[in-house]
């Protein structure tokens, strides 16, 4: 059996230096927020100007919350290569509207019906599941991981307050494809430190080694 890969996805980059920092660390996806009421909002222009610093095999994702086509159109233009992400109130047209592999983000408290956002969205890359908070993300809240119940979807990130002290646990217990950092990793919003992206993604790494079948039972 092969170890499963938990992919990692650090999201809210603003700034050139982070953008290397978190590809030096270890992550698979970057995250740039398009949604001009964020605090780490950035342009289309200047998402493509960071992307553009990312080497094969590190996806940038484009980050909307209700976004016009026209929007999502720019920021295509801006990072051709890029991943969507759906982040606000969308609707399944909505999301392929752009004819784009996409993630939609589902806001988790109690009484969503993971299974019907599941068939809902059944083209999406992956539901990526963040705390419900005021405003859509980045409020560095954990949602109550209990209410992800094991096989709802083989494609899960987990999200929402995730940090190196805890992302072990969320791991352990939800199983996910893929994990997904933003305020754990910073030191201001839209400002992300070094160190801290670094041991989030050794944490990852770790809690994946210690999910590996022995080799030799």
């Amino acid at each position: 059996m092969h170890q499963h890969r938990t992919r990692i996805k650090i999201c809210g980059l603003t700034r050139e230096m982070d953008v290397d920092a978190a590809v030096q660390a270890g992550a698979d996806a970057i995250g740039f927020v398009l949604y001009p009421r964020s605090p780490r909002a950035v342009s289309a222009p200047r998402a493509g100007e960071l992307a553009r610093r990312l080497p094969p095999f590190v996806t940038p994702v484009l980050l909307f919350v209700n976004a016009t086509p026209a929007e999502v159109e720019a920021g295509l233009q801006a990072v051709p290569q890029a991943l969507l992400q759906f982040h606000g109130d969308e609707t399944p047209a909505q999301c392929r509207a752009a004819a784009r592999p996409y993630l939609r983000a589902v806001r988790m408290a109690p009484g969503v019906d993971l299974l019907d956002c599941a068939r809902q969205y059944e083209d999406a890359q992956a539901l990526l599941l963040d705390a419900h908070v005021e405003g859509y993300g980045g409020g560095g809240k954990v949602f109550d991981w209990s209410l992800v119940l094991p096989g709802v979807a083989s494609r899960l990130v987990l999200s929402g307050g995730l940090n190196p002290a805890n992302v072990t646990d969320g791991m352990v217990r939800v199983r996910p494809w893929a994990v997904d950092v933003s305020s754990g990793v910073e030191v201001a919003k839209g400002v992300k430190d070094a160190l801290l992206m670094r041991r989030f993604c050794e944490m990852v790494r770790a809690a994946d080694a210690r999910a590996a079948p022995d080799p030799n039972p």
